[in-house]
């Protein structure tokens, strides 16, 4: 299966790829990324294999500006990525294809906003999943100045004004959260340094029905090394209850 060229409201060209499962299931598991991540980062690799080892399909994808995507990473913020998501949500359901949605750290705050407002989303898993933005951005970059400093040193992650005015402006998901009401996941692992658990933990406590939190003992804001077998399982798992048909 190829979906072609898959572009965003800007025309940006968003790199992906597809694994297919068995059969000629119209089920897909769309998979998206952290900030300063890419379709690429192993955890999410990893959930594509253990996906296409249970027969089901799914899609990874570099929102723009990150990876081999087009665009500017700087112009890369959760709103922006929003629309990156309903970008592929078009083209995919376009072609008949159900849709489930597993977005990592910022690209869980990305997967709360837009399931929350548009049923093209059937499941939704958050995997260490940001929801208190502003305070994500005073804790990670707050001594850092926008528009002259870098992300975690990093040369290749500019720090953008525009970056840090649309997390503390959406400031945080709780409400947004509280609209969801199709089958939702949460994994977050114990010693998360990044995004504190309390984050999935709050944000679940506003959620509707159809829910589920799930804490891995031990893992990391990437579920790296041994807590990326469990994190795989619990989401194949689930999303063979509460997805597949």
């Amino acid at each position: 299966m190829n979906f072609g060229e898959i572009r965003n409201s800007n025309q940006e060209l968003l790199d992906y790829e597809f694994q297919p499962g068995s059969g000629d299931s119209k089920n897909v598991v769309i998979l998206g990324h952290g900030v300063t991540g890419n379709k690429d980062r192993p955890l999410l690799k990893a959930l594509s294999d253990a996906l296409e080892a249970a027969g089901i399909s799914s899609l990874r994808f570099s929102f723009a500006g990150n990876g081999y995507s087009e665009g500017k990473f700087t112009d890369a913020t959760i709103s922006k990525e929003s629309q990156d998501l309903k970008s592929v949500l078009d083209r995919v359901t376009a072609d008949g294809f159900r849709v489930a949605y597993v977005g990592h750290s910022m690209g869980g705050a990305v997967g709360v906003s837009v399931a929350s407002e548009d049923p093209r989303i059937e499941a939704l898993v958050s995997l260490a999943g940001m929801v208190y933005t502003k305070d994500f951005a005073k804790r990670e970059f707050g001594d850092v100045k926008p528009d002259a400093g870098f992300m975690w040193d990093e040369p290749t992650c500019p720090l953008s004004s525009e970056y840090m005015n649309d997390l503390a402006q959406i400031g945080d998901l709780l409400d947004v959260g509280a609209k969801i009401s199709v089958p939702w996941l949460l994994v977050h692992g114990t010693v998360d340094d990044v995004v504190p658990l309390k984050d999935s933990k709050d944000i679940y406590a506003k959620a509707k029905t159809n829910k589920k939190l799930i804490e891995i003992e031990g893992a990391d804001h990437v579920f790296s090394e041994a807590a990326t077998q469990p994190m795989t399982e619990t989401v194949v798992r689930w999303l063979s209850q509460n997805f597949i048909r």
